[in-house]
């Protein structure tokens, strides 16, 4: 049986969130943070590392309280490629690393699971959860592709280095749009309560 590739799991957290008015990742969700959702959604057994990467003290004590690596990210005005690039830096030896947003409550840790697993059987893909032909987070990189990842600068993130290698993006389709749902504004957030809170 062909050994599985080592994952890095890297959640972003470090973002102003000016359009929240706030920091929108300890903004109430469903009864707990809008972070404590994507921390509880992290599968730990999948990873061999995993690192929480935010510029908020009260974050990174959340992500040490689960057991995760804390980065601080002291310069957010970098923009997002500089989150990637403390992220991935501190994986350490990995074959592949997923990197995920922190504010997507609804994303379920079952979704992430298969997501690695449709990884593991297809390695050397870039993979992203989706929803028909929209592409969403989380996204798995394998590792050939970190040094076009940490040459990204400003705030271009992921997304450019999948327009790239668009020949080798996969999609796995989630059921519902609801999971790929992001907040950036207070009433997105409740919006996303009400539509969370209706029976499937």
């Amino acid at each position: 049986m062909k050994k599985k590739d080592k994952l890095g799991c890297v959640l972003m957290a470090a973002g102003y969130g000016s359009r929240f008015g706030e920091n929108k990742l300890l903004a109430d969700f469903m009864g707990k943070p809008l972070i404590s959702h994507a921390l509880d959604a992290i599968p730990k057994s999948a990873f061999k590392r995993i690192v929480v990467v935010s510029q908020y003290p009260a974050i990174l004590r959340m992500a040490e309280k689960a057991s995760f690596i804390a980065v601080e990210n002291t310069d957010p005005s970098a923009g997002v490629s500089h989150t990637i690039s403390l992220g991935l830096n501190a994986l350490g030896e990995v074959d592949a690393a997923m990197f995920m947003v922190a504010d997507q409550p609804c994303l379920q840790q079952d979704t992430i699971k298969a997501l690695i697993e449709y990884y593991h059987a297809r390695p050397g893909h870039i993979f992203s959860v989706g929803y028909g032909k929209r592409r969403g987070n989380p996204t798995i990189f394998p590792r050939f592709l970190f040094p076009e990842l940490l040459s990204l600068s400003g705030d271009n993130g992921g997304s450019r280095v999948i327009k790239a290698h668009e020949d080798i993006l996969l999609l796995y389709q989630v059921e519902r749009d609801i999971e790929l749902r992001d907040v950036d504004c207070k009433q997105e957030l409740e919006k996303l309560k009400i539509e969370a809170a209706k029976p499937y």
